[in-house]
């Protein structure tokens, strides 16, 4: 009997033609909430495979309890209830590490426009506003001290390119690590750091990080770079800080509350570069994390071993 794959998204047309030739399971997409229930009243659903909107959570595997694993096109799970997929033995998988080098080259873009003001110069250009240059104002990143938090994968990427770009790097992590660069208080990264780069994961001790308190420590020409969650960042005082100029800017890739409406406080502000989520969104890293998930969920769906890593919550799960 042919197993049942629930899409909740579109994902790379490779990985989706991986799934169309396996000839043991049956593919359904749910993108929106009517269809999903259509799909799980009439179907016995073993797999379920999303990105970074549709949700898995409570209700659906609820929905499913046939369930053996729900997987992420991508790392952060967010979108995905891991507690009660592993209360349910339901085998939650991602791709861990994946999207390390596209994340932390988006990371330093950031950087490079914010410190350039290359944002205000191309638009200058492009309104025909060549004499803009008289008066144009800008930095360089050499000799700059970039304070990184968290120093995972993609903080430790950021790192290396911003040492090799002729800045010093110093760090905040929960647990030292076994790098040539200073660890230093969560303190000393606001007070000394020109660009501070979020890499932390959401939990109840980061969420909001970026405060008033702290953002009051930062040097008036820092720049704060988010490519992390979005909730790292009190908005609010994020915005307050712009306004009263005692920030140098910010850059994200992350809504401080998605979506965003056009007016927007934060990303409609002259001194904020925002973009839409799409760090991990490069061609070659889409595809290889669609094809990897897609076909680790065969194989478990398959009772195929794969590797652990891309197992979440294989600590909690009886396997």
């Amino acid at each position: 009997m042919k197993k049942n794959i629930l899409l909740l998204e579109t994902i790379a047309p490779e990985a989706m033609e991986i799934l169309e030739k396996a000839t043991d399971v049956a593919l359904h997409f749910g993108f929106d909430s009517k269809t999903i229930k259509e799909i799980t009243d009439q179907n016995e659903i073993h797999g379920i495979i999303t990105r970074g909107i549709g949700k898995v959570n409570e209700e659906l595997m609820t929905a499913c309890p046939k369930l053996e694993v729900a997987a992420r096109c991508g790392v952060g799970l967010d979108n995905l209830d891991v507690k009660t997929a592993s209360e349910k033995n339901i085998k939650i998988v991602n791709t861990p590490g994946a999207n390390a080098n596209t994340v932390a080259e988006h990371t330093i873009a950031l950087m490079l426009i914010l410190q350039r003001n290359m944002y205000t110069a191309i638009n200058d250009v492009k309104s025909g506003n060549w004499a803009a240059r008289a008066t144009f104002k800008s930095d360089e990143l050499n000799e700059k001290t970039i304070g990184i938090m968290g120093l995972g994968n993609i903080g430790l990427k950021v790192a290396n390119i911003a040492q090799v770009l002729g800045m010093k790097v110093i760090y905040w992590s929960q647990n030292p690590k076994d790098v040539p660069y200073e660890r230093v208080s969560q303190a000393e990264i606001f007070e000394r750091s020109d660009v501070i780069s979020l890499h932390l994961s959401l939990n109840p001790e980061t969420e909001g990080i970026i405060s008033a308190e702290n953002l009051a420590k930062c040097k008036p020409t820092a720049i704060i770079i988010n490519t992390a969650r979005g909730q790292l960042v009190n908005k609010e005082a994020m915005v307050q800080a712009l306004h009263a100029n005692k920030l140098g800017g910010y850059g994200a890739d992350v809504p401080t509350t998605p979506p965003p409406t056009k007016d927007d406080e934060l990303t409609s502000h002259p001194k904020a570069i925002i973009t839409a989520h799409v760090s991990s969104l490069t061609a070659n890293t889409y595809k290889n994390m669609s094809i990897t998930t897609a076909n680790n969920v065969l194989s478990i769906l398959r009772n195929h071993a794969i590797d652990s890593k891309f197992i979440f919550n294989l600590k909690d799960l009886k396997l």
